[in-house]
C-alpha cells in the first residue's frame, strides 16, 4: 500500500440493513488496512448491524436514532471521524477492499484532493442505470468543463478538511456524490478517477428507487449547476427566450404589421433571466472563492 506519511486514514461506511455483506467486508478491510479507523454508520437499520461492533473488535459503529439517508449518514460519519484522509465506500459488497489500496496509491502519488472510483461499463447494475449514469456524467461534464467519468460513485478517497468544508452543501439523500464532486471542481481542487470493477450487490435489494431517485439525481445536477456555473444554465434560457421574442415579433410584423404584448413579454423575460444569471454568477464566485490561510 502506498504510504501516506503520518496522515491518519478513516474509512467511513454508511449502512442500512447490510449486516450480511459487512461481516465479509469489515475483516478484510482490517487485514488490508490495520492502521485505519473504520466507522460503520448504522442508518436506522432493522437488522443486526448495531451488533457488529461486538462481533468485530476495532470497528466503530455509529448508531443513528433513525434513517437520515445515505448523504445524512455520510455527513454523520465525517463529523465523527478523526482521520486526515477519508475513504467512503458502500456497505453492500460492490466496493472491494483491494481497490482501496488502488485509490489510495493514486491519491498519494498524484498529490490529489480527491480520487473517485469510476465503475467500468460492465460494472453497472443494469442497462437503464448505465444509460442514466452516462447522461448525468455528460451533463455534469458540460457544466464543470471537466470530464466526469462517474458522477454518482460513492467510492472515493478525499482530504478530510476539504470534504468537511462542504458538509453544509451536501443533501441527505443518495445524491451527495454529485454535490461533492461538482463542489470540488468549482473550488479548483484536484480530482481524478480510477477505474474499478464493482461487484454485484450482496444484499437482496437496492435502496435506490430508479424513477424517484433518478429524478432526484437529475434535479441535483441542475441545482448544483446553478450553484457551480449559473450562466451555463441561465444564458441558454435567456438566448432562447430572446430569439423566441424576436421571431414572434418578426412574424407578427409581417402578418399583422404590429408589435404584440407577447413579444414584449418574451424580450423582457430574456433580459431578466440574463440579469439573474449574472447576479447568481457573482454570488457563486463569492461563495467558492478560496481563502488564503
Amino acid at each position: 500500500m502506498a504510504k501516506n506519511s503520518d496522515q491518519k486514514i478513516s474509512i467511513i461506511i454508511p449502512a442500512k440493513n447490510e449486516a450480511y455483506s459487512l461481516r465479509a467486508l469489515l475483516p478484510e478491510l482490517q487485514n488490508r488496512h490495520p492502521e485505519a479507523e473504520i466507522i460503520v454508520v448504522n442508518d436506522g437499520s432493522t437488522d443486526d448491524t448495531a451488533q457488529l461492533g461486538d462481533e468485530i473488535p476495532g470497528v466503530k459503529i455509529l448508531n443513528l436514532p433513525y434513517n437520515l439517508g445515505n448523504g445524512g449518514a455520510v455527513k454523520s460519519g465525517a463529523r465523527a471521524a478523526t482521520g486526515d484522509i477519508f475513504i467512503f465506500m458502500d456497505a453492500d459488497g460492490q466496493h472491494q477492499p483491494k481497490d482501496v489500496t488502488l485509490l489510495l496509491q493514486r491519491f498519494t502519488e498524484g498529490g490529489l484532493d480527491m480520487v473517485v472510483g469510476a465503475r467500468t461499463k460492465g460494472s453497472q447494475a443494469n442497462i437503464g442505470r448505465s444509460i442514466a449514469n452516462r447522461l448525468y456524467n455528460r451533463l455534469a461534464s458540460w457544466m464543470t468543463g471537466h470530464t466526469i467519468q462517474d458522477l454518482t460513485s460513492g467510492f472515493r478517497v478525499v482530504k478530510a478538511d476539504k470534504f468537511k468544508s462542504f458538509l453544509h452543501l451536501l443533501p441527505n439523500g443518495f445524491s451527495y456524490p454529485t454535490t461533492i464532486t461538482m463542489s470540488f471542481f468549482r473550488s479548483a481542487y484536484t480530482v481524478e478517477y480510477e477505474s474499478i470493477d464493482a461487484e454485484p450487490r450482496q444484499s437482496r435489494k437496492s435502496h435506490i428507487h430508479p424513477i424517484k431517485d433518478g429524478m432526484r439525481f437529475l434535479l441535483i445536477i441542475f441545482k448544483v449547476g446553478s450553484l457551480y456555473s449559473p450562466l451555463k444554465l441561465f444564458l441558454p434560457i435567456s438566448i432562447f427566450t430572446f430569439l423566441s421574442g424576436i421571431g414572434l415579433y418578426a412574424h407578427n410584423y409581417i402578418t399583422q404589421g404590429r408589435f404584440t404584448n407577447m413579444s414584449a413579454l418574451l424580450l423582457t423575460t430574456s433580459l431578466l433571466v440574463f440579469l439573474i444569471g449574472m447576479v447568481s454568477e457573482q454570488i457563486t464566485n463569492l461563495m467558492f472563492s478560496r481563502r488564503e490561510r
